[in-house]
């Protein structure tokens, strides 16, 4: 499966605001440029994502990280979005069954063909994050596998290409981040010209979160960072 319209009804399942832009916007858009329903989910409000409280106090990021959101959403065409309405930082100590039920109830409710969240990595190593992929994964799990579910990954190109600056933004927060072969890949989409220009404005939307590092890095480099999306099969998974 190497094109996004191939998903179907896909339901997101995310931590942050900006976690869909970066690892799927590019897919989100194709999806509702084919007309196919896409819904997604997001756990927090992401009030502690900042390096300066005092400027950003929770309640004031929070509420602009929700408007973020829905311009970023709004940018690729999905208007049908849920919070779970946990604390940044917090998801570890949710009572796991409530924070499964949370997403069950979505998987019931969307009937997706497929089902997008992080690996059990968390990508990045987040706390959050990870906690997401073992709600997500434990919801499908309870539906009876119902449709695909996805992790989000990247290849060892990437690694080798971004590795660099990656340490130097310190973007791993454990270990290394995923690695997945590109023949064990269950979908890898690049996405150029006009989809590209979306996906980055989409990602742009967060601005609380990306201004600096799209400053940091220049246009260009920006550009070229997520223009791909790469996503494998939860069973090709260790769990």
């Amino acid at each position: 499966m190497r094109t996004a319209t191939d998903l179907g009804t896909v339901l997101g399942v995310w931590a942050h605001p900006d976690d869909e832009a970066y690892l799927s916007a590019g897919i989100m858009g194709a999806l509702r440029d084919a007309g196919r329903r896409v819904v997604v989910a997001t756990a927090t409000y992401g009030e502690h994502g900042t390096p300066d409280p005092v400027a950003w106090p929770p309640e004031r990021l929070a509420a602009a990280r929700q408007g973020e959101l829905e311009a970023s959403l709004g940018l690729i065409g999905v208007y049908e979005h849920h919070w779970l309405g946990y604390q940044d930082g917090g998801c570890a100590s949710v009572p796991a069954e409530e924070g499964v039920a949370s997403v069950a109830k979505l998987i019931e409710e969307v009937a997706p063909d497929t089902i997008l969240t992080f690996g059990p990595e968390g990508m990045t190593g987040h706390p959050d994050h990870r906690t997401i992929s073992w709600w997500t994964t434990e919801a499908w799990r309870a539906s009876g596998g119902r449709g695909r579910l996805l992790y989000s990954t990247v290849t060892p190109a990437f690694h080798t290409r971004w590795g660099e600056f990656h340490d130097r933004i310190g973007l791993w927060m454990s270990g290394r981040g995923p690695v997945t072969p590109d023949e064990e890949l269950a979908v890898r989409v690049t996405f150029t010209g006009a989809e590209l220009d979306r996906k980055v404005a989409s990602v742009l939307a967060h601005a609380s979160q990306t201004a600096g590092l799209a400053a940091e890095m220049g246009e260009e480099d920006f550009r070229a960072w997520w223009s791909t999306e790469y996503f494998v099969a939860a069973d090709l998974r260790p769990m």
